[in-house]
């Protein structure tokens, strides 16, 4: 089992103490006022405990994605409450909701978006470094650990565009967790792997959820390993569905 660092003293803001995530009523529409206003959300009720490991399941078209945006602060929604840490941020500005996720949400997307003539650890550290605006020694202590904590330390200063897509993924996985989020959002991950790395790459997220509490939503076509999460909903026609 990877074994994940703790935070090397990076600054935080407060969170409270209730549901990660909890959206009330959001909808999300396109083109809103024209003739062709496209709604795509249509009144999303979900909550999300710290801890959790939730698996999102849908076809194509459905408003995962959408969904995933929203409640990664990339998008806004169009009406209801979207809680955040227990801080309203529909009524944040840009400033507050990029401070907001740079500190407490970590991504991995579908396509691990590492720049790829960079190292494996420059690649880590850039979250630390947007945050901080400047590398020093802790930073890069924190990310050699990350590094290691997916088994990747002796290509750490490899240029990323030289590994394979698996170790690629898990490069990926350690710099979603450079700020020490609370919350992971994971947009098909495992999409594009293999079987066994894609089983690598669900297994670290797990080991994140499990030793540091860190909540985990996990977008998924895989039913299998959408099998092997606590709880998972479905989003459909831009409705979520419990299972």
């Amino acid at each position: 089992m990877a074994e994940f660092p703790a935070p090397a003293g990076t600054n935080k803001m407060a969170v409270g103490t209730g549901p990660v995530v909890q959206l009330s009523g959001v909808r999300k529409a396109y083109h809103t006022g024209t003739a062709i206003e496209t709604e795509v959300l249509h009144g999303i009720d979900l909550s999300l405990q710290p801890g959790e490991f939730c698996a999102v399941m849908g076809p194509s078209g459905s408003g995962k994605s959408t969904l995933l945006n929203l409640v990664g602060l990339l998008d806004r929604p169009t009406a209801g409450s979207l809680r955040l840490f227990d801080t309203e941020t529909t009524g944040l500005d840009d400033h507050a909701l990029t401070r907001l996720r740079g500190h407490h949400i970590g991504f991995v997307f579908q396509y691990h978006h590492l720049i790829t003539a960079f190292s494996v650890l420059e690649n880590v550290m850039m979250p630390m470094l947007g945050a901080a605006g400047f590398p020093d020694a802790a930073m890069q202590q924190r990310a050699s650990a990350l590094i290691a904590s997916v088994g990747l330390s002796q290509w750490q200063n490899q240029p990323a565009g030289k590994l394979s897509g698996g170790q690629q993924q898990r490069v990926a996985i350690a710099r979603a967790l450079a700020m020490n989020p609370a919350l992971v959002l994971a947009d098909e991950p495992t999409g594009n792997l293999d079987t066994k790395s894609a089983d690598d790459v669900f297994a670290l997220l797990q080991d994140v959820n499990r030793e540091h509490g860190t909540t985990v939503l996990f977008v998924t076509h895989n039913p299998t390993l959408a099998a092997r999460c606590p709880r998972t909903i479905h989003v459909i026609d831009g409705r979520v569905i419990e299972e």
